[in-house]
């Protein structure tokens, strides 16, 4: 009980000694904490400070997981890629002002992302807020919150938490997912209430994000124009990983035979193995297909807006999307068939359509695809049995193949540039939403937090593939894999700099270029700090061994992969995120 409770009830006590004992009492604090209880939560993200230390404590008490980190950023990226993972918003708590600042950037990148996710702050008190007085760590939260997410609310009064809590987690699941921000203001959490009162005040969200299912005359639109397709080709992005009809999506694929393309935090809808995938003949289908169909995906620039020498002659092909959100049709090009509603209700109700009769793609595409990929597979083999030591790109990412699959049901977590740009192509997927990355915004500082909230929220094992540049940003996170005893092995591709470790100062000078970082760090001693494990290897050889162990003990580790500093590109291609080059490679 808190402070304030305890007063309260003494007080009554004393009013009420004649008439008998007072009605029990509650407080924002125990309300906030029975609200997300009673709707399913189970884990939260956070940096503790005043006002919201209490409140972790009591939810640790109350049964809640509480994952402390380092800087509200990261417990924000776990919050929101635990949201993705599990469909149910992530919740991360931050205190005012700074931290709240902190918590924004993942809110607003959880909502690029269509990450459902509730950033809760304490703040300041209101009337001190709207006049300016200088209150500590005083801002207009909610102000600046409500133009990077879906929704912004303000709880004044205790009695409102249950209500509040209930509309955050419908507005952030609910349509197309997203971020939603709750301000709670310090005042709020000393409040009190009678027992009774508070528990009726609660409020479980029922069908929080209810099917939406799709016009049938937009179905047979779209499966018309399949029909009569020469070329056709289906393109998955995550919101199709995200929607969790996997079942469903492999029936329509398989059942249709066509050709299909997987976004990167796609891969794995299917495997990457599988024979109806072209990934390994991306820049060909998609310049040559004549009808594509985008199944939770966005034509933005992860797509060149659907434009340019990607996509061939310009009026060579035409769309079909579907999507939850009406206003994304024809945002970058025309959208011949948009069928909107959720992903899982629109891919059944094509599934249904396809009937008995339904007639395989023209054999000559699917041959033009199949010979464009053994090609390229072949191609592109020699350069992942390089064992060279210091070790390019290719060799290190094919050791990293090799480990992922043989561990199927590992998650991956992706950042970089060239790490994140190759890494894409080379490491198969095999089953869903097990590949976790920088996605639409293409944000670095993702590493450590998705780390975390992946091995929390699904108990497997953990791969985060990290550049040295990107790792800086949530480096200070290992020591939260660590004091969680996390399975997660964290390899950091060295190269000692920004896409290279080989530039150089044009003066002469004694500053080191701004691109290069210190030569020859050992980041596995950052590890070893917290009590992990630190790993240094120099060739792909040594990084399977070492990272296959990682793997297969679950203890926190970190390996120091030193890869040649001349070995990175310019930018790593990342200005296309997802390469036209890009080729899935040989099995091992």
């Amino acid at each position: 009980m808190s402070s304030a409770v305890a007063t309260a009830v003494k007080n009554q006590a004393a009013d009420t000694s004649q008439t008998g004992a007072p009605p029990a009492l509650t407080d924002g604090f125990q309300l906030v904490i029975d609200a997300l209880k009673l709707n399913g939560i189970e884990n939260l993200y956070s940096v503790p400070g005043i006002p919201i230390s209490d409140l972790l404590r009591l939810a640790q008490a109350e049964g809640l997981r509480v994952i402390s980190f380092r800087h509200e950023q990261n417990a924000g990226n776990a919050a929101a890629i635990a949201g993705f993972l599990t469909k149910k918003p992530g919740i991360c708590l931050t205190v005012s002002a700074p931290g709240f600042l902190n918590g924004l950037t993942a809110l607003a990148n959880a909502t690029t992302n269509c990450f459902p996710m509730i950033l809760i702050s304490g703040s300041s008190e209101r009337e001190i807020v709207d006049l300016q007085q200088g209150d500590y760590e005083e801002m207009d939260q909610l102000a600046i919150a409500k133009p990077l997410c879906k929704a912004a609310f303000r709880v004044l009064h205790a009695e409102d938490i249950g209500i509040a809590v209930a509309r955050a987690i419908r507005a952030a699941v609910s349509g197309r997912p997203g971020g939603v921000y709750l301000d709670l203001p310090a005042k709020l959490f000393s409040q009190v209430v009678e027992i009774e009162a508070g528990r009726k005040s609660l409020v479980k969200v029922i069908d929080p994000a209810p099917a939406q299912i799709p016009a049938p005359s937009a179905v047979i639109r779209a499966l018309d124009l399949l029909k009569g397709a020469k070329r056709p080709l289906i393109v998955f992005g995550k919101g199709a990983a995200y929607a969790q009809a996997d079942d469903e999506i492999r029936a329509l694929v398989e059942k249709s035979g066509l050709p299909f393309l997987q976004m990167s935090m796609a891969k794995g809808l299917l495997p990457d193995t599988h024979p109806q995938s072209a990934g390994a003949a991306r820049s060909t289908v998609l310049k040559d297909a004549d009808v594509v169909m985008l199944v939770g995906a966005r034509l933005n620039w992860l797509l060149s807006h659907g434009k340019g020498k990607t996509w061939g002659e310009p009026g060579s092909k035409k769309f079909i999307q579907i999507d939850i959100e009406p206003r994304e049709m024809d945002s970058n090009v025309e959208i011949v068939a948009p069928v909107v509603g959720d992903i899982g209700s629109c891919v059944s109700a094509l599934l249904a359509g396809l009937g008995d009769k339904w007639q395989a793609p023209p054999a000559d595409w699917i041959n033009t695809i199949n010979t464009k990929k053994e090609a390229n597979i072949s191609k592109m083999a020699p350069k992942l049995m390089s064992n060279a030591s210091p070790m390019n790109f290719h060799g290190a990412l094919g050791a990293l193949r090799r480990v992922t699959a043989e561990r199927q049901d590992a998650i991956l977590v992706n950042e970089g540039a060239n790490t994140l740009d190759l890494a894409r192509g080379i490491i198969d997927m095999y089953q869903p939403r097990k590949r976790l990355d920088v996605g639409t915004w293409g944000v670095m500082g993702i590493g450590m937090g998705y780390a975390v909230a992946a091995a929390v929220e699904t108990g497997k094992p953990v791969l985060a593939i990290e550049g040295d540049s990107a790792f800086g940003f949530s480096g200070m996170e290992v020591e939260t894999i660590c004091r969680y005893k996390l399975p997660v092995c964290v390899v950091i591709f060295n190269n000692s700099g920004i896409y290279r470790g080989t530039d150089v100062n044009p003066t002469g000078g004694d500053d080191p270029s701004p691109m290069v970082f210190a030569a020859n760090s050992r980041y596995d001693k950052m590890m070893e700090a917290f009590g992990g494990v630190g790993v240094h290897v120099t060739n792909p050889d040594e990084l399977y061994r070492a990272v296959s162990e990682a793997m297969d003990s679950g203890k926190p580790t970190l390996v120091n992969a030193v890869i040649d500093p001349a070995a990175g590109t310019e930018s790593g291609n990342i200005g296309s995120l997802n390469p036209t080059s890009s080729v899935r490679k040989a099995a091992p």
